[in-house]
């Protein structure tokens, strides 16, 4: 009984005890938890008020920002402003220049409008009172002439005949020396003077044979191109004519440009660019420069393509890069409609045909009839007509004395030296008058040679007439025993005369007269 009161007790003072434990440690563990709760509850106050703080000065940046952009945003719009009003206001100023200035132009039109209308009045009558003084002269010649006819018994013709025939008779020597000495006179004037004659016959009538021969038609998409092409205030036209020295035409042609030059070398190249420019749609003097450039190499690629086919088909070996090259220049161009390049690769293939016939060197004969125009490739540029530039360009490249006497000698500029130069000329004569190469067929070439001939023949004191030079030379041969020497001079200008009158035909026809006498004896 006791051992279980005490066992009871013992277990009752330990749950006690575990009890007392139980409760010191419940109350440490909360004051603990109390503890910390207030140290979090202190931390979540500090963070909330630097929350509070940060926003409030972010908000208070965002203010300052907001007004400095609005700020600025409104000076810059203000200056816009400004530069805006500014060149409205130089608009306006050279708008009122231009306008004042058209102004004053159509005033001065105006003026010099008037000024021409009274000149061309005053011109008017002073053109009447002149036929009215002419028709009186022509009355008071016709009355003196009557006159002078009356006393004399004579009329006008036959007086000036019979004062003629008898100037003929007594002064026949005087007259030949006198026609040589104003021919010598002349010969000093016209060579100046042709030039320009020819320069200015050329622009007046220029339509049908320099539309065919210089000019280069470029077609566009559409009218619009057209204008595109001049470009703001002409800039483009006159890139594309500076660069390329040409000048184009635009005018009412439908959806073409014409592209006119004497070159025919720059006018290639630039009918190449424009056709580049104008599929491209892109044009501005950038643009234009790079076409051109462009068309430049492709046009001395084809020269160069062009001069070695030609040396590769006639088999004419050792030419200088350089002639090689200007012989591909021949390619564009042509005299009287005919190829230069291809003419001269015909006549050098007639030269070395005619060269192995006679046994002579076929391939120093190809070489001549193959350069015998070279100087075309480069008479644009150079002065001097194309048989003194060729034999330049010739002993400049250390060519043969042959070829160059064969280029010096193929127009009878100078005398032959070797038989090869006389083929050369000969086949020179046969590639250009052979009927279609030069636009003229063999029956006129033929009436031409027989008008010629005739014409000559028909003078007293012909023996025979010679019509040379494909009928660029008449070479008369006159009898001794009735024409003199002194009567040359006047026989060959009798029918220089009748051949200008009678005949058509280009350039210049020379009369050579030929007098020779032979004395035959014999030795018994």
């Amino acid at each position: 009984m006791n051992m279980e009161v005490i066992a009871i007790l013992q277990f009752i003072g330990g749950l006690l005890i575990g009890l007392a434990i139980t409760v010191a440690v419940t109350v440490f563990y909360k004051k603990g938890l109390s503890k910390q709760s207030k140290e979090l509850a202190t931390e979540r106050e500090q963070i909330k008020e630097e929350a509070i703080k940060i926003i409030a000065d972010a908000e208070l940046e965002g203010e300052n920002r907001k007004r400095e952009l609005l700020l600025q945003t409104k000076e810059e719009v203000h200056l816009t402003k400004t530069e805006l009003e500014k060149s409205a206001r130089e608009q306006r100023t050279e708008l009122q220049r231009d306008r004042n200035r058209l102004n004053q132009k159509e005033e001065n039109y105006e003026r010099k409008v008037d000024i021409l209308e009274r000149k061309e009045e005053a011109l008017q009558r002073r053109i009447e009172d002149i036929d009215h003084k002419e028709n009186e002269l022509s009355e008071r010649e016709s009355e003196i002439i009557a006159e002078m006819e009356r006393i004399s018994g004579l009329s006008i013709s036959e007086a000036r005949e019979q004062v003629l025939e008898e100037a003929r008779v007594e002064y026949r020597h005087d007259m030949a020396m006198m026609l040589r000495q104003m021919e010598e006179e002349t010969n000093e004037i016209a060579e100046r003077e042709a030039r320009e004659i020819i320069v200015n016959s050329i622009q007046r009538y220029a339509s049908d044979y320099v539309s065919e021969s210089t000019v280069s038609v470029v077609d566009l998409p559409n009218e619009e191109m057209k204008g595109r092409i001049i470009g703001r205030e002409g800039r483009n036209i006159r890139t594309i004519e500076s660069l390329t020295g040409v000048d184009l035409i635009i005018d009412d042609t439908p959806e073409a440009v014409i592209i006119s030059s004497f070159n025919p070398i720059r006018r290639e190249i630039a009918r190449l660019a424009l056709e580049r420019l104008v599929f491209d749609g892109r044009i501005h003097p950038s643009r234009i420069e790079d076409s051109v450039e462009k068309a430049k190499k492709e046009i001395e690629q084809s020269i160069k393509e062009a001069g070695e086919e030609a040396v590769f088909e006639t088999g004419v070996v050792g030419l200088h890069p350089e002639i090689i090259r200007l012989l591909g220049r021949m390619k564009y161009r042509t005299s009287y409609g005919q190829n230069v390049l291809k003419h001269s690769i015909e006549v050098c293939w007639l030269t070395g045909a005619m060269a192995a016939e006679l046994g002579l060197d076929v391939m120093l004969a190809k070489r001549a009839g193959l350069l015998h125009d070279i100087g075309k490739a480069t008479d644009f540029e150079l002065e001097g007509s194309h048989v003194q530039i060729g034999s330049e360009i010739a002993r400049k490249y250390n060519e043969e004395p042959v070829v160059i006497n064969a280029i010096e000698s193929h127009h009878g500029d100078t005398e032959t030296t070797d038989l090869i130069a006389n083929l050369v000329a000969a086949a020179d004569a046969i590639s250009a008058a052979r009927p279609g190469a030069r636009r003229e067929n063999v029956e006129s070439y033929i009436k031409r040679i027989e008008s010629l001939e005739e014409i000559a023949n028909s003078f007293a004191g012909v023996e025979k007439t010679y019509a040379v030079q494909a009928g660029r030379e008449i070479r008369v041969m006159v009898k001794p025993e009735e024409v003199s020497d002194d009567e040359m001079i006047l026989k060959a200008h009798e029918i220089s005369k009748k051949i200008e009158s009678e005949l058509t035909y280009p350039g210049m026809i020379k009369v050579q007269m030929i007098r020779e006498s032979r004395v035959s004896d014999y030795a018994k």
